[in-house]
């Protein structure tokens, strides 16, 4: 288990009936991909502050790789291990040359200076921005920018990549490159671990984890989260599209053989109607 948390509650201002996180027990596996999914105000982006350390634990146990997130002293090595990418790139850059933004991270963590250039290098390349080391953040279109603060992440070749809403800001391209580095990562072994509201970005994942007010509703495959619609009202979401459409054919007397998730199940789905 690389996340392992109970009973964990947690308040802004330390009142016991302002709760924002309300008891709440949470596993995830080393590789997985899981995806935390609520509407805003669920609760999702406080809980995962709490995994590197960013939110300090108030009630509860957390281990992180097996780190007691209340260790002060292994706070360092922790944020190494669970690197975490926001939603506005913008507010994660320390310079405005990408290069010296990437070697920040590394130069902090005292990475041997023969050695940065290297893996700043590598960690554009695997977000496909290798050539762009000199360029200017602010000449960066949004799905850049995000792919660069995900490269200073990488640089420290953390185990645990927490994206945090990091696909909110983007237009449909952007948010389609996100995700498919969130993918590549996932298949090269690193736990992910995604924070949206987007109910289509978590069809992909082994696990979804569904919150609403403070509370994990339930957590199971996708395919027992998002084809349910009766938990799904109760979180405020709605099903994905293709769910949507199973159940407007069910009215309509059509029945397919089972509930689609992605487009292409659904397009299964009714070729095999007689």
């Amino acid at each position: 288990m690389i996340v392992d948390g109970k009973s964990i509650s947690y308040s802004y201002d330390y009142s016991e009936t302002s709760f924002v996180l309300k008891n709440i027990d949470i596993s995830i596996e080393k590789g997985d991909f899981v995806t935390i999914l609520g509407c805003n105000g669920s609760g999702k982006s406080t809980l995962v502050k709490h995994f590197n350390g960013l939110l300090a634990l108030q009630h509860g146990e957390l281990n992180v790789a097996q780190i007691d997130v209340r260790n002060e002293k292994d706070l360092w090595r922790l944020r190494r291990i669970c690197g975490m990418v926001f939603q506005n790139p913008d507010n994660q850059f320390v310079s405005s040359i990408v290069d010296e933004d990437i070697s920040f991270g590394l130069e902090n963590y005292e990475v041997p200076r023969n050695e940065i250039q290297g893996k700043v290098s590598s960690a554009l390349e695997l977000v496909d921005m290798k050539g762009y080391e000199k360029r200017k953040t602010n000449t960066l279109s949004g799905g850049q920018k995000q792919r660069v603060a995900l490269a200073g992440v990488l640089a420290l070749d953390p185990d645990i990549i927490i994206f945090d809403e990091a696909t909110a800001m983007l237009d449909p391209s952007g948010r389609q490159e996100v995700i498919n580095i969130m993918d590549r990562l996932h298949r090269a072994g690193k736990t992910i671990i995604a924070i949206t509201h987007y109910v289509e970005e978590a069809v992909a994942a082994d696990k979804v984890i569904l919150m609403d007010k403070g509370r994990i509703l339930s957590s199971g495959k996708p395919k027992e989260i998002l084809t349910n619609t009766k938990l799904m009202n109760e979180a405020g979401m709605m099903v994905p599209m293709t769910v949507r459409i199973y159940y407007d054919l069910l009215e309509a007397g059509i029945r397919l053989s089972n509930c689609p998730l992605t487009d292409e199940e659904l397009v299964e789905e009714i070729c095999q109607l007689r």
